[in-house]
């Protein structure tokens, strides 16, 4: 429970913050996005799989930003 004099402001804030932590996960996506791209030619080299890659970068970065998702 909140009590304040400023509903209005409380839930512009709770707003964003929530915002915000549903949209770390697309965050991450695109950040892993982007370092399998410049690992592309090494992975296809060692024929790693792009779906394994994905899930542990995605992990590791997930740990990073101390994210539960």
């Amino acid at each position: 429970m909140i009590s304040t004099d400023k509903p209005a402001v409380v839930n512009e804030r709770v707003t964003a913050a929530m915002i915000d932590e549903l949209s770390l996960e697309d965050r991450i996506n695109d950040e892993v996005r982007v370092i399998l791209e410049a690992f592309q030619d090494d992975m296809r080299k060692t024929g790693a799989s792009y779906p394994e890659m994905f899930k542990k970068v995605k992990t590791e970065l997930a740990r990073k930003y101390k994210a539960v998702l």
